[in-house]
């Protein structure tokens, strides 16, 4: 007929329409975020919320599955204004678009939120909150730096902690205000004032509130302060469940500013019990030392076994140089590791102890210096005069003190053999004499037997 359109081939169902629509949804727009207000919201027997996203001019369902409906911090209801994220798609049922949410805020915290995850996307892409970027806490700081305000909880908190657990540290607090327009900014110049001020570490934080009263700390200003602080900076924002983005860009996020404040210094009662260990150590130490050494100088005065009188001589003598020089050498170690413990103790004790009583320490290590030097002294001259008497009755008892009195030894010659009595002896044999000093050789010319009666 005249008029009527050709028929193409290639004719689409419903299905394959509603299909193709609901294709070209998800590629073309996917994920958004839609702020509406909240209609006819009902929760089905399985779980799932379902409802319709309005304003002044236009309507769009919504859907949001059981999984993603539990964690949601609030409860949806009709006249609620929104913040949705979700997939735009097609319910092929009906026909008709829709968007599958898969979260939700009310609408002034979701702008914040939104703010919160795009700023927190960017820096993160920056390499701000990388863990390499991380300093380490000092051990032992002297002077903690506050970023808070005066007049808040947070800072009668961390008083409170360091001065129960180390009163001996510098407090340097830098007043801020925490909340508010102005508040970034007050928080930015106290980093930077208290990194001139060469803290060794610092706090920065609030005690809890809502996300607007937090907000501060989500400034990027303060953001980049913390991440470009010289100083190690502890992030204290709010209570445990609150999360800024000061903390993921401080070197360590503490749950609670009373947390914070444990975490900069130690226990004072650790410290000490730790120096005490030192000086036990120290002791028993000196003592092993001590037992060791007349340990090995009993051994030498009791041990008289010497076959031949001058051996026994030369190696009490050789031993008594051998003592001596162990002795010495172990003085030297003892000191030198006396002297290397009690450096470290030292260091230490500056810390937690005023400086007289570090003096008094080592006026006392310096006496027991000596005293250890003199009992040494003692001990070596103790041996030295033992050894006298005995090296006096050695040389009594020598063969060649009774010749010089007079007396000789004869050898009857060739075979060297020790002559006792004339009856070894025959006329003309060879014999070989010695004096009590020097010798001489003689042949026998007649043998006188002894007289008897």
């Amino acid at each position: 007929m005249r008029g009527m359109r050709e028929i193409p081939a290639d004719i689409m169902s419903v299905s394959q329409l509603t299909r193709r629509i609901k294709g070209l949804l998800e590629a073309e727009i996917n994920y958004v975020w839609v702020a509406g207000e909240i209609s006819n919201y009902r929760v089905s027997p399985t779980g799932h919320a379902y409802f319709v996203l309005k304003d002044a001019d236009s309507q769009i369902d919504a859907v949001m599955f059981r999984g993603k409906l539990l964690y949601l911090r609030f409860e949806p209801e009709n006249g609620l204004e929104v913040l949705l994220h979700g997939l735009v798609s097609v319910y092929e049922k009906r026909g008709s678009y829709q968007i599958v949410c898969d979260d939700m805020q009310p609408k002034g915290l979701g702008a914040l939120q939104l703010a919160f995850e795009k700023l927190k996307k960017r820096l993160q892409a920056e390499g701000l909150f990388d863990e390499d970027r991380k300093k380490p806490l000092p051990l032992l700081p002297r002077r903690i730096g506050i970023v808070t305000s005066p007049t808040g909880a947070a800072i009668r908190d961390i008083l409170h902690v360091i001065h129960r657990r180390f009163a001996n540290v510098h407090i340097l607090l830098f007043p801020a205000r925490v909340q508010g327009q102005e508040a970034a900014a007050e928080i930015v110049e106290g980093i930077q004032v208290l990194n001139a001020l060469g803290v060794d570490v610092m706090i920065v934080g609030r005690g809890g509130g809502s996300l607007e009263d937090l907000w501060p700390f989500n400034e990027e200003i303060v953001v980049r302060a913390v991440a470009a602080s010289r100083t190690p900076v502890i992030s204290a924002v709010g209570h445990e469940i609150d999360f800024t983005l000061c903390d993921f860009a401080a070197d360590v996020r503490a749950p609670t500013p009373s947390a914070a404040a444990e975490l900069v210094v130690r226990e004072q009662q650790a410290l000490s019990e730790k120096v005490a260990l030192l000086k036990q150590r120290l002791a028993k130490s000196l003592r092993a030392e001590m037992e060791g050494f007349r340990y090995r100088l009993s051994l030498a005065q009791s041990s008289f076994v010497f076959q031949r009188p001058q051996e026994m001589i030369r190696q009490r003598r050789q031993h008594s140089d051998e003592l001596r020089i162990r002795l010495e050498a172990g003085m030297a170690e003892c000191t030198s590791g006396l002297r290397l413990r009690l450096d470290r103790a030292s260091r230490a004790l500056a810390l937690l102890s005023p400086a007289n009583q570090l003096r008094r320490a080592a006026e006392r290590l310096g006496a027991a210096r000596i005293r250890l030097v003199q009992s040494a002294g003692n001990a070596v001259a103790r041996f030295h005069a033992r050894l006298r008497p005995l090296h006096a009755r050695l040389e009594a008892l020598s063969p060649l003190a009774i010749l010089s009195r007079g007396y000789a030894l004869v050898w009857k010659q060739p075979k060297n053999e020790l002559v006792r009595e004339a009856g070894q002896l025959a006329s003309g044999d060879a014999v070989k004499i010695r004096l009590g000093r020097g010798g001489a050789s003689a042949r026998i010319e007649t043998i006188e037997e002894e007289a008897h009666g």
